[in-house]
């Protein structure tokens, strides 16, 4: 009979599922999912193979993991995070979006947006691909609320617009170009004026 209390098995348990998480997150933000082999999870998490599929049964599992901490540490943390902190009006958070985007673009390990690869790497109709599209769906609500806070019009249309320029400055700076979330934030302060209600 074990003596270790229920609660300890259950502590450890979390703890080596957010060790395989934690792990896995800087190999799925740089690489594509399909690159990234589950020995090498295991290589960097230094957990044993069993224990890796006794947390995640497969591999999408753990891509599903990781998907859910991108959006706490990138979309909450970073993003809609870094626009409440750079600015105390809702118009200028949306417009700070694009100072946090500036900054991100200037990393050498800038990594461009993970849930659009997944969307793209697996497809609109895969569990991955439908995952990503939701989270994507939660970035265009944070800027609804934003939008909404600022007495725009239709906000949820101009989320939709608005995300069309998020996701085109990530493009954009993956192809090199370092200016692209200062030109987007132009775009954006014409977009706001053209939704004034």
């Amino acid at each position: 009979m074990s003596t270790i209390a229920p609660s300890t098995r259950a502590a450890a348990f979390s703890e080596t599922r957010n060790r395989i998480v934690s792990a896995s997150y800087e190999l799925f933000s740089q690489r594509s999912t399909r690159d990234v082999a589950m020995d090498e999870v295991v290589a960097v998490s230094g957990v044993a193979k069993a224990t890796l599929y006794r947390h995640f049964a497969t591999k999408d599992d753990l891509v599903l993991a990781f998907l859910e901490r991108r959006e706490e540490v990138w979309t909450l943390g970073v993003v809609e995070g870094g626009a409440m902190a750079r600015a105390d009006d809702p118009e200028g958070r949306l417009l700070a979006i694009f100072d946090v985007f500036d900054e991100w673009f200037q990393r050498d390990d800038y990594e461009a947006c993970t849930f659009v690869n997944v969307l793209l790497e697996m497809g609109a109709d895969h569990p991955l691909g439908r995952a990503s599209a939701g989270y994507l769906s939660n970035i265009r609500g944070m800027v609804s609320r934003f939008a909404e806070d600022a007495g725009l019009r239709d906000p949820e249309e101009f989320a939709f617009s608005w995300h069309i320029l998020m996701k085109g400055s990530i493009v954009q700076a993956a192809e090199g170009d370092r200016r692209a979330a200062v030109r987007a934030q132009t775009m954006g302060a014409a977009l706001i004026e053209s939704y004034r209600a």
